[in-house]
């Protein structure tokens, strides 16, 4: 135990949260990328005609039913093939982002049919443009109503990015499967990424909740402590 507090962390951690810094730039590149691709994707079922919609529905059906290690081999070691080669960080960037959009689509393509038609048919009464409606009234409230599921998305797709370790992305855990072998310390290393991946999908989770509350008006707050509130004195 003294050995892995005094050696093993001051020696290898470093090494691991370089890994660990390519893990977050994967990360937050692809879920940048999936959210674009996900509202894209959820705007052209709900407005674009059956030929784009069927398109669109057969690339949210492939990509959510493939399992996403086969996709990222396939379009790191196939496309070349093709004569299209991508380096493996934007294979990676790629994979992930067309797998966790083509979820983020259905999640978008929900917060927008849930809001009111009422208020698209008042936007459109008033003399404004059907993109000028979805613009100003119908996406800022769905991208509210999406938030905490983009959150939790971002957290798996966290630990999914793990997975570009197989096509030789020096990421956090790749890096760590580099020190075992040098190592032979399996538990202890596996266990300090581990901890790793605990501490960023933390403050991951914190930094959503935070940011839910920001975006949520100050009278739906103040009505969730009063029905806490309840909720507690009835208990």
């Amino acid at each position: 135990m003294v050995d892995y507090f005094l050696v093993l962390i001051p020696r290898f951690m470093p090494f691991l949260l370089e890994g660990a810094v390519v893990t977050l730039e994967l990360s937050l590149i692809s879920m940048v990328f999936a959210i674009l691709i996900g509202l894209l994707v959820a705007l052209g079922r709900i407005a674009g005609g059956r030929v784009l919609g069927g398109l669109l529905a057969a690339y949210v059906e492939v990509w959510r039913n493939v399992p996403l290690i086969v996709q990222l081999l396939v379009l790191y070691f196939s496309l070349p093939e093709i004569g299209i080669t991508l380096p493996g960080f934007w294979a990676g960037v790629l994979g992930l982002s067309l797998n966790v959009g083509a979820y983020l689509s259905e999640v978008f393509r929900a917060a927008i049919i849930s809001i009111e038609s009422g208020q698209r048919d008042a936007g459109l009464s008033i003399g404004m443009s059907r993109a000028t409606v979805y613009r100003r009234v119908i996406l800022p409230q769905a991208l509210r109503i999406a938030v905490p599921t983009i959150g939790g998305y971002f957290i798996s797709l966290l630990k999914d990015s793990s997975l570009v370790s197989y096509i030789a992305v020096n990421e956090l855990l790749r890096n760590g499967m580099i020190v075992i072998s040098t190592t032979f310390r399996s538990m202890e290393i596996y266990l300090m990424v581990a901890i790793v991946y605990f501490v960023m999908s933390f403050i991951a989770s914190r930094l959503v909740f935070r940011v839910e509350r920001w975006l949520t008006p100050a009278y739906l707050r103040a009505g969730s402590k009063v029905q806490i509130q309840q909720s507690a004195s009835k208990a």
